[in-house]
């Protein structure tokens, strides 16, 4: 595909670099000559250095040609306007903006956001995004990440291995009779700092963090097979009530109906505004990193610490101080820490501080935006070590060449895995004898090389 992005930010430059690698046509658009001479440097695509809102630079990209255009500048009106412009003088079919702004997002103003008015095809809100993916994260308690798939009766689940794992160093071929009953099916692993795709003679290992395709309704049984029996944390506290750590709340107030949350704010007039917004939620205005006011916020019976704040340090420092408290009270339960980290390199320092979780908003947003790419029947796609692998859904419909074939006489190459199968109401784990028939929903893992491959399986049309 022809794809134009807008912004050369970071969340512009890894998905330039995730989609060339792809094999699209990228072509990328910024003000920053200093932006554009990192892109020019580092990756093989079109850049140009100018305004995206201007007719002439979006010509100078051959707008007219391209089949997407995705709008991630800095400015919610900027990108907003980019999409106008794209679709009223280019005609340029699909169009994805990263819209930041609560009130844009407000479910009464929706209706503006159509081919009469504003015609944007996705909206990309990062903070709302985020909001749902940790919500996802306290319903796995064990979970490194909850993937909802096939309308959430599918689930991909991150597991972490680790000592308590009774799975560990078993072939993979042997797990089926050790657990007849779970419905589960391992992708692959990273280990280390790449993929691996597991066969089944090989064996999971101690630090290896798993990929499992799960029935959502086993999610329970899966965690504890895998050495995971963290409970649902009943007492959350939030450090920072922007609107990541806003929407967080709202969610957990709507489906936590058992859960008690608190949200520590610095700002005076934020905290009194998001107090009146919320109904069960105990608002707190003072500074996390000042122990008072933790002690105020009963740190002692917290389960879950989320440092949501708009500052990496501040999100740490927390981190650390949660943890202390811990170490200080050998009477404190365990408790789970998740960071919100802006700069890629504090990663490093995950396992050093002891936090159990980063929040890349980055990739975040970036696996937001790649769902919308691919062709044909593919609804949903989650990203994998930056886009080196993807875990996609798509229907089987009569243009299929999978219809009624064997999974084992179905050709595909060993960097395509099937994972599950929605078949009406029922989930399937397929064997290899297994027949692909018109309407299932497939969850399948591909590496990006072979994601045209994929493609070409769910085509709308065989022409």
């Amino acid at each position: 595909m022809n794809i134009i992005i807008c912004g050369a930010g970071r969340v512009g430059f890894t998905i330039a670099k995730i989609l060339s690698e792809q094999g699209h046509s990228i072509t990328i658009i910024d003000q920053s000559s200093e932006d554009i001479q990192k892109i020019d440097d580092t990756l093989d695509v079109k850049s140009i250095v100018g305004k995206a809102t201007y007719p002439s630079i979006l010509e100078k990209a051959d707008a007219s040609e391209a089949d997407m255009i995705i709008a991630v500048t800095r400015n919610d009106e900027i990108n907003m306007l980019i999409c106008q412009i794209a679709f009223s003088i280019f005609n340029v079919q699909k169009k994805i903006a990263r819209i930041r702004s609560q009130d844009y997002l407000n479910p009464k103003f929706t209706k503006v956001y159509n081919k009469e008015n504003l015609p944007i095809d996705v909206i990309i809100s990062p903070e709302i995004e985020i909001a749902k993916s940790l919500q996802r994260k306290l319903e796995a308690p064990g979970a490194l990440d909850n993937v909802p798939f096939a309308d959430n009766k599918i689930r991909l689940l991150e597991i972490l291995i680790n000592e308590k794992c009774s799975l560990k160093d078993i072939k993979l071929n042997d797990l089926t009779k050790k657990f007849p009953k779970l419905n589960a099916n391992i992708m692959g692993v990273i280990r280390g700092d790449k993929f691996v795709v597991l066969k089944k003679n090989d064996v999971m290992i101690n630090g290896d963090k798993a990929y499992v395709v799960i029935n959502a309704s086993q999610m329970k049984d899966t965690l504890t097979a895998f050495g995971h029996n963290e409970k649902i944390s009943n007492k959350i506290l939030i450090i920072g009530g922007g609107n990541i750590g806003f929407n967080l709340a709202k969610n957990l107030e709507e489906s936590f109906e058992s859960t008690r949350v608190k949200i520590i704010e610095k700002n005076k007039e934020r905290a009194e505004l998001i107090a009146s917004e919320l109904n069960d939620t105990i608002v707190i205005n003072g500074d996390a990193l000042d122990e008072e006011v933790l002690i105020e916020a009963n740190i002692d019976e917290v389960q879950t610490v989320l440092a949501l704040t708009n500052d990496d340090e501040d999100n740490l420092m927390v981190s650390v101080l949660v943890e202390k408290f811990a170490k200080d009270n050998s009477k404190l339960i365990d408790k789970r820490t998740m960071a919100l980290i802006n700069k890629p390199n504090y990663s490093l320092l995950q396992s050093s501080l002891k936090i159990d979780d980063f929040i890349d908003p980055r990739m975040n947003t970036v696996s937001s935006i790649l769902k919308h790419i691919h062709k044909g029947t593919i609804e949903n796609a989650y990203s994998i070590l930056n886009g080196e692998y993807e875990i996609i859904e798509a229907e089987i419909i009569e243009t299929s060449e999978l219809i009624n074939k064997e999974l084992k006489t179905s050709n595909l190459p060993d960097e395509i895995r099937v994972g599950a199968i929605l078949r009406g109401e029922e989930i399937i784990i397929p064997r290899s004898n297994f027949v692909f028939k018109k309407e299932d929903i497939v969850v399948l893992l591909a590496k990006k090389d072979f994601l045209h491959v994929v493609e070409n399986m769910f085509r709308i049309s065989s022409i």
